[in-house]
């Protein structure tokens, strides 16, 4: 019986781990974290939402730098774009990752977030390169709200800014890419200081999981600004972040 227990709970943690790494693959792809993966695939294997919300942070920082570098190179990044959302959105950011909520609220706030998260998956826009100049104020205020949702959730925000970069016409696919994969990284590490300075202390797992997500990052962000597309597996992580979103909403 003590055996079947172990060898149940190796495979457990493998299948996680595989897991893992194909979500941060995806995220990485496309220039995101991957924090909404990740903490959708810790509520189907029912982690606790304490345990959720700073390893997705903590695991956000390191992919999603791999992916901004990889997309940086290629030349898609614009500053311009960036700062004033970003200017707005680390002080919030820190503030929401010192905020606490209650595990009921944080499992809605989250399902939300994973619904946008599934159209970011399903949707593909078409690249178009004539873009709308961006709003100063519209950006410190976009900035603003996301970053708070990021610390308080233990997301980068990608998945909500993304959306909105492409539905407003300020930035092409690769340059949203690039965009948000910074934005990610600056609004993790606000989020994850905010943490800290509430007394958090990471658990040792996070260490394993790190490697295997930076290390999939590496390749999926690579991929990825290399105009690398794999639809099906996109499709996939899809179904997986509705049945997470489901067991959120209903448990």
């Amino acid at each position: 019986m003590l055996r079947f227990k172990i060898n149940h709970f190796f495979m457990q943690d493998l299948v996680f781990l595989t897991l893992l790494g194909i979500v941060a693959f995806l995220y990485a792809s496309v220039g995101h974290g991957g924090a909404s993966g990740y903490l959708a695939l810790m509520a189907l294997f029912s982690f606790q939402p304490s345990l959720m919300k700073s390893s997705a942070l903590i695991l956000n920082i390191f992919v999603s730098i791999t992916s901004f570098i990889q997309f940086y190179r290629a030349g898609h990044f614009r500053w311009k774009l960036f700062y004033p959302l970003a200017l707005a959105s680390v002080p919030m950011a820190f503030l929401g990752g010192t905020m606490v909520i209650s595990d009921s609220l944080y499992k809605k706030m989250l399902a939300i977030c994973l619904v946008l998260a599934i159209f970011r998956m399903l949707v593909k826009p078409q690249n178009d390169n004539a873009q709308r100049e961006a709003s100063f104020i519209g950006s410190l205020l976009i900035g603003g709200v996301i970053g708070l949702l990021s610390g308080m959730l233990g997301i980068g925000g990608g998945i909500i800014l993304s959306p909105i970069l492409i539905l407003l016409n300020w930035a092409n696919l690769k340059q949203t890419a690039a965009i948000s994969a910074l934005f990610i990284f600056v609004n993790s590490m606000a989020g994850f200081a905010g943490l800290v300075s509430k007394g958090f202390q990471p658990n040792t797992q996070i260490y394993t999981w790190l490697v295997v997500a930076f290390a999939a990052g590496l390749c999926g962000s690579y991929f990825g600004s290399k105009k690398f597309n794999v639809p099906t597996l996109r499709y996939t992580l899809a179904g997986g972040l509705i049945i997470a979103c489901l067991k959120l909403i209903f448990t």
